[in-house]
């Protein structure tokens, strides 16, 4: 699998005061893209959501919204370059999730993913596994990070089950946070290996749009 450039490349550029930026990852039933200060109200009722929170090993915003577009916007006018926030949209336009590499580091060439789907009426529909297998194999084509890495609650064996489907393997329990997690890895040359069959397998779900 070819790769591209140096880690600069997963710079992703904004400019202050834009209304959203430039990036756009197709998958098959899903664009990541970058954020728009669009984005922020509907963000703001996830944040604010107990279930949600719970499932993100976080607790619900209790600051007002306003406060909410302060933070979401100097977010999105000054981004710093270890950290990329994302936006999911269906094809058809709807905004249902995000998904972010963070503590992105160039010498040791890893990142962490975190994701969450949003809207409840796109769970456990196929739509997980596109998001992840598409950024997977953007992040590890077009830079040079060598190793992705998430934590999972150790309870929620739904999402593991997912990551492992994504390529994801387990590695050890971990505590942080005063939580247990699952802490899951992949590898760009582990990635190689089985790219072809995952990027294929995203078309077998094919979700149907509401």
């Amino acid at each position: 699998m070819a790769r591209h450039g140096s880690s600069n490349e997963l710079l992703i550029f904004y400019s202050s005061g834009a209304k959203t930026n430039k990036v756009e990852i197709q998958g098959v039933s899903i664009i990541i893209r970058g954020k728009r200060l669009a984005d922020a109200e509907t963000e703001y009722q996830w944040r604010i959501d107990a279930e949600l929170s719970e499932l993100d090993a976080s607790r619900p915003l209790v600051m007002s919204y306003e406060e909410f577009f302060r933070v979401f916007k100097g977010q999105f006018d000054y981004p710093t370059p270890w950290v990329k926030r994302l936006s999911v949209d269906t094809n058809n336009g709807i905004y249902i999730g995000n998904i972010m590499y963070y503590d992105i580091d160039t010498v040791n060439k890893e990142a962490e993913i975190g994701i969450m789907i949003g809207d409840r009426k796109y769970w456990s529909k196929g739509y997980g596994f596109d998001i992840l297998v598409t950024l997977i194999d953007h992040i590890f084509s077009n830079s040079s990070l060598k190793r992705l890495y998430l934590h999972t609650l150790d309870w929620n064996h739904r999402a593991q089950r997912c990551f492992a489907k994504c390529g994801f393997k387990p590695i050890k329990k971990v505590r942080r946070i005063s939580r247990n997690f699952m802490l899951m890895e992949v590898h760009d040359s582990e990635w190689e290996k089985i790219r072809d069959e995952k990027l294929a397998q995203r078309g077998s779900h094919q979700p149907r749009e509401t």
